[in-house]
């Protein structure tokens, strides 16, 4: 049977034994030696080759064996000409990267390691980010394997070193050495500002102080995280400072004159200002970002969300959040971003809107229904529907103190000092048809693969407890994160198309959910196994920006069956046109998530926006079926020639009929430019379905009526 290694560049190469005989016989003349037939048999007597091992694993063998047959010079010179090749490949490479990387479409494409749509320009400040991930992913690599072979031995750090190279595996964010994503509480810095997080600023004492502090303060707090910064209590912390300044009721009479300058600012738009101030300063690029925007997240809650999270916060100063005030700046705050989004691009903040279900309906009618008018009048946000107020929903977290099984989400809304500290995604597809080619059930081999997994993220952990004994993590020592409410994160990608593998069809069906069941099940029982004390898990269908892409890339270079371009982030076919939205609102409802702790999205495309009575019945829709995560896509038109934007999706410009035309979507949790999405996420949103208002449920009454046959 033929053997075959892996390459430095990943390709598989039959393997032959003359060229380590050749590498050899170097290294003797190097030394004025010349070895003989017998000294290379001793030699290669202790090399072992195995089908799929890389080059650098063997040259690995060769230094061992060099030694352990005391060549001590040949084995120096052995070590100093690999070392000397490295360091010319490595730099050959970078020269490579480099000239690729300048001649690339976008920032995304150009990428080497996480192409990121929100990084919206290729430039000198993006290069120079760039350059160095190669040296933190074997930085990464190398702490983690130490710690595991220091907690479980060297047998399973190579095992994890096997299944990562092999993309069984991917570890996301392994160009960072932060930890990943966080929903923080602000208390520490409306006390204290941001000292304790090494920054010079002191705690906000008005309304002025506050917008510029908080900019300040997320700066700081993202560079110290590789994914999102939550604040959740942005709204209700602004409304206290406006407060502060014109009343508490304030909020009954926003158009009197706020100061007595020239300007005669009425009290709305000092605060509209204070929003623009606080949007367009946390959308610039940042340097600690690689040139990219803060991932910024806020929440909006209905009144019960709202009364079960903050009825019992005290301000400093013993005072407490007053509800209509801040009904009255969260619905300012969404109508007037929704507006703003027309005058130029604004990723963020991403928004989720946190309702309470009962009855299988929204409990706070009234929000539900301004939910709905957001919707219909073209904003783009996310909806959390939960059914228990003891819950609560985050950009990293979702939790029922009740239940042990919170629910977690990587992309979202509120929540207080909580995240994800790593996320360790398994390949599902690969997982099942690897199983299958060795004649292996593919429970039994995924069995192997989520325990292996849980250890790994446990080294990851105390690795991360290292660094916070040696004073590295400032958000921990000053409260704006929790260290015993960050989950580590089980990540899953390729759900769908290991089903298809097996021959199951993707809708809602006993095969279908029985199969999500088992895999998701399988997860959530070793997250409950590993589970203790000091270290909680979750399991999220991650969102899969970068590696949905790689990991069909990779898998189809390996021969396995793939079958688009990149993998799934639903329960459903992205390009699917025989479902409509009650179906796929079905496939996230409770049957299916109910094993994903860490959170899925659904994303209902839509060619055209629905009316309000759609969306509020759809919301009802949401609550019977237990979908608790979910947000509505319509893709925005973007004129290339005036800069006009629309919010409907258009072939041509209504101002000036141009058809240059750019569109901006949702790549998969925030909005962008379609070209700013690196190739393969672009011709992963040509595939998208986007269903017409008149392809689904499109009246009230015949909503109703699907409702109805749901119950």
């Amino acid at each position: 049977m033929e053997t075959y290694i892996t390459k430095r560049n990943g390709k598989k190469v039959l393997f032959s034994i003359d060229k380590i005989k050749n590498a050899v016989r170097k290294a003797f003349l190097s030394v004025g030696c010349f070895p003989t037939e017998d000294d290379l048999t001793s030699i290669l007597g202790h090399v072992q080759i195995t089908n799929g091992m890389s080059v650098e694993d063997i040259q690995n063998q060769v230094e061992t064996a060099l030694m352990s047959e005391r060549y001590y010079r040949v084995a120096k010179s052995y070590i100093l000409y690999r070392q000397k090749h490295l360091e010319d490949r490595e730099v050959r490479d970078k020269l490579t990267f480099l000239m690729n990387y300048c001649d690339a479409k976008n920032a995304a494409t150009g990428s080497k390691f996480d192409a990121n749509a929100n990084v919206e320009h290729k430039n000198i400040a993006t290069l120079i980010g760039e350059l160095p991930k190669q040296n933190f992913i074997r930085l990464n690599r190398r702490l983690l394997t130490d710690r595991l072979k220091e907690m479980y031995g060297k047998e399973l750090s190579d095992k994890y070193l096997s299944l990562l190279n092999h993309h069984f595996i991917y570890k996301n964010d392994e160009t960072s050495l932060a930890n990943y994503c966080a929903s923080i509480t602000m208390y520490p810095w409306l006390i204290g500002g941001t000292k304790s997080i090494d920054g010079n600023s002191t705690a906000p004492t008005n309304l002025k102080s506050f917008c510029g502090g908080f900019v300040n303060m997320v700066f700081i707090v993202s560079s110290m995280l590789s994914g999102a910064c939550a604040t959740p209590e942005f709204l209700m912390y602004m409304d206290y400072f406006v407060r502060r300044e014109y009343g508490d009721n304030y909020y009954r009479d926003v158009h009197r004159d706020a100061d007595l300058s020239l300007k005669r600012r009425s009290i709305d738009k000092v605060i509209t200002d204070c929003f623009e101030q606080v949007v367009y300063s946390i959308n610039q690029p940042t340097g600690a970002r690689n040139f990219q925007a803060v991932f910024w997240n806020i929440s909006y809650y209905d009144r019960y969300y709202f009364d079960s999270l903050f009825g019992e916060f005290i301000f400093p100063d013993g005072t407490r959040p007053q509800w209509e005030s801040l009904d009255w700046l969260q619905r300012r705050f969404m109508t007037w971003f929704n507006r703003e989004r027309t005058k130029t691009v604004l990723t963020f903040p991403v928004e989720t809107m946190a309702l309470l279900s009962e009855n299988g309906d929204i409990r706070d009618k009234d929000y539900a229904d301004f939910t709905a008018q957001m919707y219909a009048e073209g904003h783009s946000f996310f909806t959390y529907v939960s059914d228990n107020a003891d819950s609560l929903s985050s950009c990293c977290r979702l939790r029922n103190e009740i239940q042990d099984n919170g629910f977690s989400y990587t992309l979202g809304a509120g929540g207080v000092s909580t995240g994800s500290k790593s996320v360790l995604t398994i390949n599902l597809n690969r997982c099942i048809q690897h199983a299958s080619r060795e004649n292996i059930p593919y429970m039994t081999f995924l069995e192997d693969v989520i325990d292996l997994v849980h250890k790994v993220q446990l080294g990851y952990n105390e690795n991360l407890k290292m660094l916070h004994a040696k004073g590295m993590l400032p958000l921990f020592d000053a409260g704006y994160i929790n260290m015993s409410r960050q989950y580590l994160t089980i990540g899953v990608n390729g759900l769908v198309e290991a089903a298809e593998y097996l021959g199951i069809e993707i809708s809602d069906n006993p095969q279908y959910a029985a199969f999500a069941g088992s895999v998701l099940g399988l997860i959530e029982r070793y997250n409950k196994q590993y589970r203790t004390k000091d270290v909680m898990f979750n399991c999220e269908m991650i969102p899969a920006e970068n590696v949905g892409v790689k990991h069909a890339k990779w898998d189809r270079e390996d021969g396995y069956i793939v079958p688009r371009d990149c993998y799934n982030s639903y329960f459903y076919i992205v390009e699917d046109d025989s479902l409509n939205l009650i179906d796929k609102f079905r496939l996230h409802g409770r049957q299916y998530i109910e094993h994903l702790t860490g959170g899925s999205a659904l994303h209902a495309n839509l060619s055209e926006h629905l009316s309000q009575v759609q969306y509020r019945q759809l919301l009802r829709v949401a609550a019977i079926e237990g979908c608790n995560y979910f947000t509505f896509n319509i893709p925005n038109t973007l004129c290339r020639d005036c800069g006009h934007i629309d919010k409907r999706y258009l072939k041509a410009c209504p101002e000036c009929q141009s058809t240059n035309v750019d569109y901006l979507t949702r790549v998969i949790g925030y909005m962008k430019r379609v070209s700013n999405f690196s190739l393969g996420r672009q011709k992963e949103a040509s595939k998208r379905y986007y269903e017409a208002a008149d392809a689904g449920v499109e009246t009230e009454a015949e909503l109703a009526e699907s409702e109805m046959s749901l119950c």
